[in-house]
């Protein structure tokens, strides 16, 4: 099968908004969510080890996280629903330092963000509640795992909610200046 998915570089180049095809039929439609020839063309080149499925309401917030030791990149996607998706260079020799990129990925656009390790990733979900599911690069390691506060005003995210539900963690993460 030959793919017409679009990728599109972000304002932060590393990070890549991809648009997958939806083939429909009488029975319903297939995606090709991830073929790892075409995604390696695209130049997404990287070996996912460990894929995860989450389930959020409304206006939870997950994130910023990432991991020091064993950085993850990530290739998220919306199985039901609508996020807001947040990568933020955390790389302090990076000309992005501390520039973010902000998309909306939902079943309906058929969006993925590719997020390359290195970066803080998060998330906002806009409708009642969607199901979310994104591969990495490395495994979860929960004794390295790190974070920078969703409001922090060095990084200014512009989230389109305004009350977050977050977990009792991610309420108590630092601003980036404090790491």
């Amino acid at each position: 099968m030959i793919t017409k998915m679009k990728i599109e570089n972000c304002l932060i180049p590393d990070v890549k908004l991809i648009t997958n095809i939806e083939y429909p039929d009488t029975r319903g439609s297939f995606i090709e969510s991830y073929k790892e020839s075409i995604y390696t063309k695209l130049g997404i080149n990287y070996k996912f080890v460990q894929d995860n499925l989450v389930y959020s309401k409304q206006n939870v917030l997950r994130g910023l996280h990432y991991q020091d030791k064993h950085p993850q990149g990530k290739l998220i996607s919306v199985l039901y629903g609508e996020i807001f998706d947040v990568a933020v260079d955390i790389n302090k020799d990076s000309r992005t330092y501390l520039k973010w990129v902000g998309k909306r990925l939902s079943r309906n656009n058929l969006s993925q963000l590719f997020i390359p390790p290195g970066y803080a990733h998060g998330y906002c979900v806009l409708s009642d509640f969607a199901i979310v599911m994104y591969k990495c690069t490395e495994y979860y390691y929960p004794d390295e795992q790190k974070g920078v506060i969703w409001n922090d005003n060095n990084i200014s995210i512009d989230w389109p909610i305004s009350k977050p539900i977050l977990s009792d963690k991610d309420k108590k993460l630092p601003l980036l200046d404090r790491l």
